[in-house]
């Protein structure tokens, strides 16, 4: 019967190494930034020829478009980096000018609560595009059901934001090592 040390082991390093499992997910957030990026370069080139026609709502509603995409790229950013140096390895390029001032120091925490504020952002962007619609002319108004059922999202989003954000509060407080 081989020894519990070597047994024990060979199994901590082969759930050590399964980390690398999640590299292939990271590549492919890779691909969904690609695909945000052609969808704001078609928006924009969509709406672009339209700009001295456009009334302010509509402007605001394109703009808010675009916000709301650069928003869901950034989420990929901060999930694509955080992630891969929390949970695979350390990105090794100390050296690099453009490297950004929060890589490496945002934890798991940080990274929950960055997320969670992302989402409610792109939520109430998405919202707030909805109300412009109602009086907007030429355009299918929500319908009140809908609206309902976003708003109820949206503060679903909001109270999961502020339960976490107290949470990690807590844990702080009681000088224990979070998760």
């Amino acid at each position: 019967m081989p020894d519990k040390g070597v047994v024990e082991s060979t199994l901590e390093n082969g759930l050590f190494a399964s980390r690398w499992l999640m590299a292939p997910m990271y590549l492919g957030l890779t691909v969904a930034l690609f695909g945000l990026t052609i969808v704001f370069v078609r928006e924009l080139i969509y709406y672009a020829p339209e700009v001295m026609t456009m009334d302010a709502e509509s402007a605001i509603l394109v703009a808010l478009t675009l916000i709301d995409l650069t928003l869901a790229a950034n989420l990929i950013l901060i999930v694509m980096f955080s992630g891969y140096e929390n949970f695979v390895s350390k990105l090794d390029i100390a050296g690099n000018a453009d490297r950004p001032a929060w890589m490496g120091t945002v934890d798991f925490s940080g990274l929950k609560m960055k997320l969670i504020a992302s989402i409610v952002a792109i939520s109430g962007i998405s919202l707030l595009k909805n109300f412009m619609e109602i009086g907007a002319a030429g355009s299918e108004a929500p319908a009140e059901r809908e609206l309902f059922w976003l708003v109820m999202i949206h503060l679903t989003f909001v109270a999961s934001g502020v339960f976490m954000a107290v949470m990690d509060w807590l844990v702080a407080k009681s000088g224990k090592k979070g998760y």
